[in-house]
This record gives C-alpha cells, sequence and structure tokens, in this order.
C-alpha cells in the first residue's frame, strides 16, 4: 500500500490541525493504520493507531485526551485530529500501515512521506 500524508502546517499553542494519510489500493479496511512523529534531534515515536475496522484506537500518553485518530475506509483514509496544540508537539509527521494493532514501528512495512507540523507563537 502507498501512503500520501497532508495537513501539515504552523499552528499556535493551544491551536488545532488535522493530518489525512490518504492510501492506495483496495485493501486499505484490511490495514492497521498508525501516526508516528519524530522531532528535531529525537528519535521516531508512535503517536496513535487505529484498527482496521476503526472500532480499536490505541494512544501515547503524551497525545491522549488531545489528539484523535479515525479513518473512513470508504475513502481509504485516516486522519488525526490535532487539538490543544503545544510547542512540543512540532515533529514530522508519519503514517503508516501494518496488520497488527502494535506500537513498535517495525511493526508497520509501509510509510507516507511525513508532513511538518510547527507549533509556535
Amino acid at each position: 500500500v502507498q501512503l500520501q500524508a497532508s495537513g501539515g502546517g504552523l499552528a499556535q499553542p493551544g491551536g488545532s490541525l488535522r493530518l489525512s494519510c490518504a492510501a492506495s489500493g483496495r485493501t486499505f479496511s484490511s490495514y492497521v493504520m498508525a501516526w508516528f512523529r519524530q522531532a528535531p534531534g529525537k528519535e521516531r515515536e508512535f503517536a496513535a493507531t487505529i484498527s482496521g475496522s476503526g472500532s480499536g484506537t490505541y494512544y501515547a500518553d503524551s497525545v491522549k485526551g488531545r489528539f484523535t485518530i479515525s479513518r473512513d475506509n470508504a475513502k481509504n483514509t485516516v486522519y488525526l485530529q490535532m487539538n490543544s496544540l503545544k510547542p512540543e508537539d512540532t515533529a514530522v509527521y508519519y503514517c503508516a500501515a501494518g496488520r497488527i494493532v502494535q506500537r513498535s514501528q517495525d511493526s508497520y512495512a509501509s510509510w507516507g512521506q511525513g508532513t511538518q507540523v510547527t507549533v509556535s507563537s
């Protein structure tokens, strides 16, 4: 599956952004989808994941309660709604596709190109 992430940009602290990740192919609903992020000078880290049906979602503690992952299988798209943004949310955000609901990036075989999110006043 090929992935194309979009929706990044500049937001003020406390603001919101919504990321989208469009997938190719006809079997999108069979994939677990996830968002990871990589801040400058840091390793890439897990942010959120969602099961193929959308019934199961899991979040990193750092984003829980502020970010919401969702998917529209009819549109082959996964979203990450980010609210109450903080400067420490600044990172390149990557979407990924895999077969198992996991926080480890090793479980995800397909990756999008990344979209930059900058939170600054």
